[in-house]
């Protein structure tokens, strides 16, 4: 097995990264790319030894980056920044030809994104304070020490993004890191340690490990040195991780499915609303926070509807690399077989596809949109994580009642996807547990302390 690969022209590792250094396993695992199905190497598919061994590196390394000053330590994810931002269009070109989504948004938006990521949260450290308070003459101080190695489970859909968000906190918090990506897209992550080293983070500061959750999880998050974990992903696996980190109690944070609704009155901007909800499309659908229930009120329903399909209808489907289009393929062959088997069942219980409803090419699956169905069927309660949304509608009393209960992570109105660091964000009962951004996240990553101490000269016990 090569050390390397060229994808997109670029060079990429394909080893773990423990310790400071490149780590092989003794097996692989392909990877392909969603755009052709070519393969575009194999990579070393890690096992619980190389989990164990990351865990170490990270626990070695902890004391000295624990210690290091809050402005050492900003100074160093600026330097990761810089390094992303020199190297932005080798990620672009690398993530696109990995995950399939479109290389203008790489671009433009996800990968300026990760360098912010870093950015905020350097910058956030160094204001992160709570005043002193008093109590009977006593003095509260309190503070944010680093909890310790931090295991960071992240997603496919956008793979670079997603794991800073999670690493860029957890540095900045002192904490040491082992980031598992997702074996359907593990390229970036490999490249984010080269930057991270080139930019001066000292050796088991941060580290990754490749491969299977189901092979090597266990071994990362039932760890008895593992301090926190958080995870992107589905609710059946953060059952099972939940479940593991059960063993050492070790405090998670899980940012899980969404079914989110994406509610239109009879008094909305209709073209906006209209724009929003073909927004839902962007990545294939594969976005956990995607609105993809359509809850229109009746009156307005037949033209929204129309006007729906008429704007979705112009969206362009094909390869991500070309700047005219507008969705490009779903990642894996088994999550496309994943949609199709969604939007069959809900067409054989009596849903009707107004646009869409099929699979193209083998990689693609048609925007689509479902109607007549039934709130308790299966399409309307699970998330497909594709390019399928549903309709239904609200009467003017349901519509009043719907927005004085909505049990929800983040509520837009007239707007979509408005996202800044420094807000909470996660999900709400079987969507997540736990907030992160801003104070948020260190508060997770941290062990909070207050610090009583008594005035000079007090002798009072009582």
């Amino acid at each position: 097995m090569p050390d390397k690969i060229t994808v997109a022209g670029v060079p990429v590792d394909t080893r773990h990264w423990i310790g400071g250094r490149r780590v092989a396993s003794g097996d692989t695992f392909t990877d392909v790319s969603p755009i052709d199905g070519s393969v575009l190497g194999e990579i070393s598919r890690g096992t619980p030894a190389e989990a164990a061994a990351a865990v170490a590196a990270a626990k070695a390394a902890f004391p000295a980056w624990a210690a290091t000053s809050r402005a050492e330590r900003a100074r160093i994810l600026h330097a990761v920044a810089d390094g992303v931002d020199k190297r932005l269009e080798e990620l672009a070109v690398v993530e696109t030809t990995d995950n399939g989504a479109l290389l203008r948004s790489h671009r433009r938006g996800v990968m300026p994104r990760v360098a912010h990521n870093f950015r905020f949260f350097a910058d956030w450290l160094l204001t992160l304070e709570h005043e002193d308070f008093e109590t009977r003459g006593h003095r509260n101080h309190v503070s944010w020490d680093p909890a310790g190695p931090s295991v960071l489970i992240t997603p496919w859909n956008a793979p670079l993004m997603l794991a800073t968000w999670k690493v860029a906190p957890a540095l900045a918090a002192g904490n040491t890191v082992v980031l598992k990506p997702a074996e359907w897209s593990p390229l970036t992550a490999s490249l984010l340690a080269d930057i991270a080293a080139a930019a001066g983070l000292p050796a088991g500061v941060l580290n990754v490990v490749q491969g299977y959750g189901s092979e090597i999880g266990d071994a990362l998050t039932s760890h008895p040195d593992v301090r926190r974990i958080s995870f992107t992903g589905s609710v059946p696996t953060a059952r099972r991780i939940a479940a593991s980190a059960a063993t050492q109690l070790t405090p998670l944070s899980l940012e899980l499915g969404g079914k989110s609704p994406l509610l239109v009155f009879a008094d909305a901007d209709l073209d906006l609303a209209v724009d929003l909800a073909v927004e839902q499309y962007d990545n294939a659908g594969q976005v956990c926070l995607a609105a993809t229930r359509l809850l229109v009120q009746e009156s307005i329903a037949e033209e929204f509807t129309r006007r729906f399909v008429e704007k979705a209808s112009r969206l362009t489907q094909g390869d991500p690399r070309d700047e005219a289009t507008d969705i490009g393929p779903t990642i894996h062959p088994r999550q496309l077989e994943k949609i199709d088997g969604f939007v069959r069942r809900a067409t054989a219980a009596g849903a009707r596809a107004v646009i869409g409803g099929h699979a193209e090419d083998g990689r693609y699956y048609a925007p689509t949109l479902l109607t007549d169905v039934a709130q308790d069927s299966e399409i309307v309660q699970e998330e497909v994580f594709g390019p399928v949304l549903t309709l239904q509608t609200l009467s003017l009393i349901r519509a009043d009642r719907v927005t004085d209960r909505l049990v929800a992570g983040t509520v837009w109105v007239n707007c979509f996807f408005v996202r800044d660091l420094q807000a909470p964000f996660g999900g709400s009962r079987l969507s997540g547990v736990g907030r992160e951004g801003g104070t948020w996240s260190f508060d997770f990553y941290c062990d909070l302390k207050n610090t009583v101490t008594a005035p000079e000269g007090w002798q009072d016990h009582g």
